[in-house]
């Protein structure tokens, strides 16, 4: 499809959409910006609620194309991701629908499927119809969102493609981000395909770059255009020699879910 020229970006606070805002303008999107907290360096934010539909609708309206990164990135209780992450992705939908909008990229993420085990040396890597198995409420929420987002296809021709995001830091932190890592850069490139490539209906892809420890398959990803050029193997050696390799008894370390299968951190707030 023709580039967006006008984009909302949700969660635009956020660490993943601090980096966005200032990667994306790039390509030539203009951001409408979007939190339920204020962004910092920007008046014109719009600061509200996913649960406020008016003000979610007068967000909507008029843009091109959204860009859906709000929400509880972390572990919490039912009630709170129901709130945020289920009924706020919902109204956000109904919000692009009643407005017009036809295509919606969606911050999924690996946790949908966090109970697989990650791939061992010489096998074969994760495919995206692997079936679901989430390891949180959080991992729970983006299977909702990625059925949403088919419902939404099918029964209203709104297209979306669903990232299920590795970690998107400016490096990796930790022995096991050295297989799902995705540079800001990456991540920039590969919205940037998400929301410009052709007739997607609903497609579901990995987000990650290059890496040589790569534990899923970008084959989707590339489909759409996505050309990652960042690897996390120079960050490798001095990981491996402050933490230790991986090891396969550690449920926190044999699946892709790292340790929200076991021991999730929780959301503060």
């Amino acid at each position: 499809m023709p580039a967006p020229r006008t984009v909302l970006l949700t969660g635009a606070a956020g660490g993943l959409g601090t980096l966005m805002r200032s990667l994306l303008p790039e390509y030539g999107y203009t951001l409408r910006l979007f939190d339920v907290r204020p962004v910092e360096g920007e008046p014109d934010a719009v600061v509200a609620d996913l649960g406020d539909t008016a003000a979610v609708r007068e967000a909507v309206r008029g843009v091109d194309a959204i860009l859906h990164l709000a929400g509880i990135s972390l572990e919490s209780s039912f009630e709170k991701i129901l709130k945020s992450n289920i009924e706020g992705t919902y109204n956000l939908y109904e919000a692009a629908r009643q407005e017009g909008v036809s295509r919606i990229v969606f911050a999924s993420s690996n946790h949908a499927v966090g109970f697989t085990p990650a791939p061992r040396a010489g096998e074969a890597l994760i495919p995206v119809d692997t079936p679901r198995r989430p390891d949180t409420f959080y991992g729970l929420s983006k299977s909702f969102g990625e059925d949403l987002a088919q419902l939404y296809w099918d029964k209203h021709g709104l297209e979306t493609v669903s990232v299920r995001i590795g970690s998107c830091f400016p490096e990796p932190t930790g022995v096991r981000m050295l297989s799902v890592w995705m540079s800001p850069a990456d991540g920039a490139r590969l919205f940037h395909a998400a929301l410009t490539a052709e007739e997607v209906g609903h497609t579901v892809v990995y987000g990650s770059s290059a890496n040589t420890r790569l534990w899923w398959d970008l084959t989707t990803a590339r489909a759409l255009g996505y050309e990652p050029r960042d690897d996390s193997e120079p960050y490798a050696g001095k990981l491996i020699a402050e933490q230790g390799e991986l090891d396969p008894e550690n449920p926190a370390h044999s699946h892709l879910g790292g340790h929200f299968v076991n021991d999730p951190p929780i959301w503060p707030y």
